[in-house]
């Protein structure tokens, strides 16, 4: 199945954010996007351009921008917050649990820069933690696309959706590969490739390093089974429970802390249905630091390499 997903080019997922926003804004007057002074880092010229009215620069007031949001929602707007993910999250989340989550009001925080491939802004700004901040709150849905189709189509989705919605992307520019136009489903994962020794769960960038990883380990002969989990909450059950019954091992891999994130998600679906070995590609408990995304990456063992090792080592312990 990976012949299905060819490279259609590099682009940068905020980008998607950016085109996302601006078509669904066309489609509903309801969208209403704020920023805290980081307009152009979440590529909302043309909205601004187009829609004025429904523009609001909250400047570095990250916290405020969040109680905004909550109050727009009482009149019927969909506010989308856009930020960086550190400032999205670990700067707000007092106000995010009490205006956004108990209070259940319809606000897309929409993230952007997650993650180590922000890269040279470094460790006060490339948050690992997320994730788990925001699937632990009570009703808020969390998203992590894997390209610029796939995060537009999120963006667009969304605005549909009820309830609280975390939407989390990237920086730099990475390889396109999902369908343009392919409907996002929320909930619901995407079958990258169908296999039977060992399943592989990946979110965002690190999708591309699966996939690649994937193609080398199928030329040795070892049948890959891997899934695109884009919404990390709710997460379908069904899916992993399906792919896991068949390989009886998992490697999952994302940009985050191995504490709380996807792994630890996946995690719990197998210990309830279908206890099996588990190895987890993600930063293991420490921070970032500045450098280059791909260095990072390697770095802190997040590559098609170590997604390799990975599958190795939990076949082996079958």
């Amino acid at each position: 199945m990976l012949k299905d997903f060819p490279v259609l080019n590099e682009k940068e997922t905020r980008a998607g954010f950016g085109e996302g926003i601006y078509e669904v804004a066309k489609a509903n007057d309801r969208v209403v996007a704020l920023t805290a002074d980081l307009a152009g880092s979440l590529k909302l010229n043309a909205f601004m351009k187009d829609f004025p009215e429904r523009f609001i620069q909250c400047g570095i007031a990250e916290a405020n921008m969040i109680g905004i949001a909550a109050g727009l929602t009482i009149g019927g707007k969909i506010p989308y917050t856009t930020t960086f993910a550190n400032f999205s999250t670990s700067r707000v989340y007092d106000q995010i649990r009490q205006s956004v989550a108990y209070s259940e009001k319809n606000v897309k925080i929409c993230a952007s820069h997650a993650g180590l491939t922000l890269g040279e802004d470094g460790a006060t700004h490339q948050v690992l933690e997320d994730i788990g901040m925001m699937k632990m709150l009570p009703g808020m849905t969390v998203i992590v696309p894997c390209d610029f189709n796939q995060t537009k189509a999120a963006t667009i989705a969304i605005a549909d959706y009820k309830g609280p919605v975390y939407l989390r992307f990237g920086r730099p520019k990475w390889p396109n590969f999902t369908p343009e136009n392919e409907p996002f489903v929320v909930g619901k994962a995407q079958q990258i490739n169908e296999g039977t020794d060992v399943s592989i769960f990946a979110c965002g960038h690190m999708v591309w390093e699966a996939m690649k990883a994937v193609e080398q380990l199928e030329s040795e002969g070892i049948s890959c089974d891997l899934l695109n989990i884009h919404t990390i909450k709710p997460l379908d059950v069904e899916a992993v429970v399906k792919s896991i019954s068949k390989t009886k091992c998992i490697v999952t891999a994302e940009e985050h802390q191995k504490n709380g994130g996807l792994g630890d998600s996946i995690a719990h679906v197998a210990g309830e249905f279908c206890p099996c070995p588990q190895e987890f590609v993600a930063v293991n408990d420490t921070f970032g630091e500045s450098g280059k995304p791909a260095d990072l990456l390697v770095k802190y063992g997040l590559t098609a390499g170590h997604i390799i090792a990975a599958v190795r080592k939990a076949i082996a312990r079958k």
